[in-house]
């Protein structure tokens, strides 16, 4: 026996209509699949909230002519070593580069460290995605 559970859920008509061209763009197969996304969005985001262990991705853009911008952003890293899983250097430009950090730990520690590396005099652009150990889904 399956353990979907099935249940109907009642919207106004622009409120259905507005949704259904939302995850028609998205690609969706069906409504179904959708909400279940929305649910899964929800609870990481609880996760997050409540300071749970969780998993995300650092990214930032900065010019690596800025002098000694480099040497800080890894000196950051390595104060947060113990959850640093992996880091990509990419080259965007003669100027750019782009910086992915992969990040597990308490939520509360890994958005401090983003803020700390998106505060960095030099750094263009910075964001934190948020993401799941994926135990409880």
């Amino acid at each position: 026996m399956s353990d979907l559970m099935r249940f109907g859920v009642s919207l106004e008509k622009n409120l259905l209509r507005d949704f259904d061209r939302l995850i028609g763009g998205k690609q969706y197969a069906n409504r179904s699949e959708a909400i279940r996304d929305l649910i899964r969005n929800s609870l990481v985001e609880d996760e997050w909230k409540k300071g749970k262990d969780v998993a995300g991705a650092i990214s930032l853009v900065y010019d690596h002519h800025k002098r000694e911008l480099m040497d800080l952003i890894v000196d950051i890293q390595h104060n947060y070593q113990d959850m640093i899983i992996a880091s990509q250097h990419a080259h965007l430009d003669h100027h750019n580069c782009l910086e992915v950090v992969i990040v597990r730990g308490k939520s509360d520690r890994i958005k401090l460290l983003a803020d700390k590396l998106k505060a960095i005099k030099g750094v263009k652009h910075g964001s934190l995605t948020l993401t799941t150990l994926g135990a409880g889904l």
